[in-house]
């Protein structure tokens, strides 16, 4: 059963960073792109950029590039997100999403509140 667990989430101050990791299982996880996304109450899910398969290639959605950075890792089976110099605006559900073209799952999200 494939499968997307991500954690790292936490209560932190603003301007403070945060890793944030997404482990996979039950699928060929160096075929999937991965992507972060997140996601507020009320609104829908906010990408925040994408890795290829073989992690050569990433491309951010223009108000995360700076600022996060998405890697992974095919030994561990694991993608991350590292979020820097975080503000309140940035609390949220995040959520990681494995993608090709015949699949796609989604992991369940790990939350991100900023606050002081």
């Amino acid at each position: 059963q494939a499968q997307l667990v991500e954690s790292g989430g936490g209560l932190v101050q603003p301007g403070e960073s945060l890793t944030l990791s997404c482990l996979a299982s039950g699928f060929t996880f160096s075929q999937f792109a991965i992507s972060w996304y997140r996601q507020v109450p009320g609104k829908v899910h906010e990408l925040i950029g994408t890795i290829t398969s073989t992690g050569l290639s990433t491309i951010y959605h223009a108000s995360a590039k700076g600022r996060f950075a998405i890697n992974r890792t095919a030994a561990q089976i694991t993608a991350y997100l590292q979020l820097n110099n975080l503000q309140p605006g940035a609390t949220a559900v995040y959520l990681c999403n494995a993608r090709r073209a015949t699949a796609e799952y989604w992991g369940q999200g790990t939350q991100v509140t900023v606050s002081s």
